[in-house]
This record gives structure tokens, sequence and C-alpha cells, in this order.
């Protein structure tokens, strides 16, 4: 039940919590819900414009790459993007395309981000989902705040939080995997680093050389190399578009790589999962895995 899907269903109406809890979180499935969000102000009210008007010249965080892909495997490094503070305005002026750059730029700082630093936007949304915190007893550790350009894309990996992802503009794109899928998914150990702007303006990749290696995943699944990682080959990638108004139940220890429309707005919800017997079963398949790379 963890990973026979070929599609990602719809649901037309947000559950009950008892529902919702029974039927996706229990079993760790994934769907797409429509009419989840309709009430929301920022469905209406977050153009461009408005985000200008209200955030204006404030500093916030923004993620700068040359090649859109942070947090991901680069020159046999995993690499992290340059944290820039920035107006917020001056961000929109590169979304806009007003002002060019050879860089790619995402605000996608996690860790809570919407409500940190971006509090005048709160009340066009909610703090939690409500049907969704009484089905799991608890409030969201995270909500955060998405905007970026399209070339800006993630990178394959899972996350421990039940993720409720809500588009509120453009369309996102998931390519999704079951935890069953960890067999076929291979992980290697890589030297933490980060970009770092140069005085030219140019790039250059800065080892944290204090800091342990990462495991991540070093394939790309739009372009996966079979030769190197024939295991993949046997994976059934789901994929998906997440429009405007739609949330996505992202299930915890999912493998996910995303891509977006431009401009593309969104918040999620990261629900801290429980460690219950589908944690167990995904650390036993991924210590059996390990074991038999060694072997």
């Amino acid at each position: 039940e963890l990973g026979l899907m070929e599609f990602v269903p719809y649901l037309d109406r947000p559950p009950s919590p008892l529902e919702f809890y029974r039927e996706w979180v229990s079993p760790n499935r994934p769907c797409i819900i429509r009419n989840a969000i309709s009430h929301w102000p920022a469905l209406e009210k977050w153009t461009l414009a408005y985000l200008r008007d209200v955030v204006g010249a404030k500093v916030v965080s923004v993620a700068v790459t040359p090649n859109g892909y942070a947090d991901a495997v680069f020159q046999d490094r995993f690499v992290m993007p340059e944290e820039r503070q920035m107006p917020f305005m001056d961000f929109l002026d590169i979304v806009e395309k007003k002002v060019t750059s050879p860089n790619v730029f995402y605000v996608q700082k996690q860790c809570s981000n919407l409500t940190k630093e971006f509090p005048e936007l709160v009340c066009d949304v909610q703090p939690d989902i409500p049907w969704m915190s009484e089905a799991l007893g608890k409030k969201p550790d995270a909500v955060n705040f998405w905007l970026g350009e399209s070339a800006a894309v993630t990178s394959l990996h899972k996350d421990h939080y039940e993720n409720l992802y809500c588009v509120i503009s453009g369309e996102k794109h998931f390519l999704l995997h079951p935890p069953s899928d960890r067999p076929l998914i291979s992980y290697e150990l890589y030297q933490p680093a980060t970009y770092h702007v140069s005085e030219d303006g140019s790039f250059e990749v800065v080892d944290e050389r204090s800091a342990d290696k990462v495991p991540w995943i070093p394939l790309d699944p739009l372009n996966p190399n079979l030769e190197k990682y024939p295991d993949y080959a046997q994976a059934k990638p789901l994929q998906c578009t997440v429009k405007a108004g739609e949330m996505l139940y992202l299930p915890s220890l999912w493998f996910h790589h995303v891509q977006q429309s431009h401009g593309c707005i969104a918040v999620n919800y990261w629900y801290d999962m429980e460690y219950d017997l589908k944690y167990s079963y995904y650390q036993l398949l991924d210590s059996l895995t390990k074991a038999m790379e060694t072997a």
C-alpha cells in the first residue's frame, strides 16, 4: 500500500479529519485536493503588484544560484545556494524581468519564512489547515512561502514531514516516488559547499570544511544516467501538476522533484510526521538497501 499507485488522485473537497487520516495519512498516499483553499483571500489578492505594495522594500532572504539548482549535487559537491538578503521589490524586479540577471533567484527559505519574514501575508491565508491539525492532533512546524523563476528546480529528495502544498498562482510540477522505491534510488555522500559570489559577479563553490558529509541523491529523474544508476530503470515515478487553487498532500518520506511556472506563488504547511510503523518500514528498507550496496 505504500507504493502501488499509478496516478495521483483528486478529491473535490477537503475531507473530514478522520477520513483524511484513515484514507490518506495512515496508508501514506498522496492526493490533490480541490476547493480546500478557495476561501483564501490570497487567491484573488496575491498579484506581484499586491506583493510589491504590501512587502515592498522589506529585506528578505533569497536563494541565488547560477543554474537554478539549490541544495543539489554539482561538481561532486552538495551545493547550497547563496542566501542573499535583498529588498523584496528588487527580487520582484528580477522575476518581472524589469532587471536582467544571469543568475536564478528563488524565495524558498524554509523554517517558516511565511510567518517570520512575510507576516503581512499570513492574514490572506491561514496559520494552519484546521482539518489537518485535527487529524494529526498538532499544529504545523512550519509555514513556508515560495516564489521564484521557472529555472528554479528542486532536486530529488524526501522530507520527514506531512506536507500540504498549496498553489496560489501558476503551476507546480511534481515528480514523485513512494518510499518503497528506496532500493532503486541511490544515495552518495558529498562534501557540503555553498555558492559564493566573486567580485566579478561569477559564482564559486566554497567547501564547508568543518561540516560532515551529506547523503544526497545524485540522480536527475528527468534525465537519469541509467548506465551509472541502472536500478532506476525499474522505477515508475508519478507525475502531477498542481494548479492555482489546488492543494497537494505530499506524504512523509515520499521522494519528490519539483519544477514550476515562472513567478509561481505557493504556501506549504509542514506537519511533523509520526515515527510509527511507516517510519520503521522505511528504515528497514533503507538499511537493507545499504547492506546490498556494500555486499
